[in-house]
């Protein structure tokens, strides 16, 4: 189960992460920082999984080429006709009033 991970898992995992795309980029941390526009132990941080601000890791993943996960963290969200036409409420209309009509009039029985 994923959520059952704790946030310092998580932190961690996208640690490990970023330094292998780091590594496989065949960037040392110093040549990353400098790229992304961070300090050194903002890299350190991140790739330890001691937590970095979200604007960090949004510099180190452009630096890194892969701003691709952003989109994936917040997809957009769309809704799909058919499901809104399921929803929508059934249209009423309104119905005339009708005049009342007095009873015992000249042609009553």
């Amino acid at each position: 189960m994923e959520n059952a991970r704790t946030i310092e898992e998580w932190e961690v995992e996208l640690g490990e992460q970023v330094r292998a795309i780091r590594l496989s980029a065949n960037l040392d941390q110093v040549t990353l920082a400098e790229r992304a526009g961070v300090g050194l132990t903002a890299v350190k941080n991140l790739e330890s999984g001691k937590g970095v601000t979200v604007k960090t890791l949004v510099k180190t993943l452009r630096a890194l080429g892969r701003a691709d996960w952003l989109a994936s963290l917040a997809p957009s969200v769309s809704i799909s006709p058919l499901r809104m036409l399921k929803t929508k409420p059934a249209r009423q209309r309104a119905s005339r009033k009708r005049a009342v009509r007095a009873k015992g009039g000249a042609g009553s029985v």
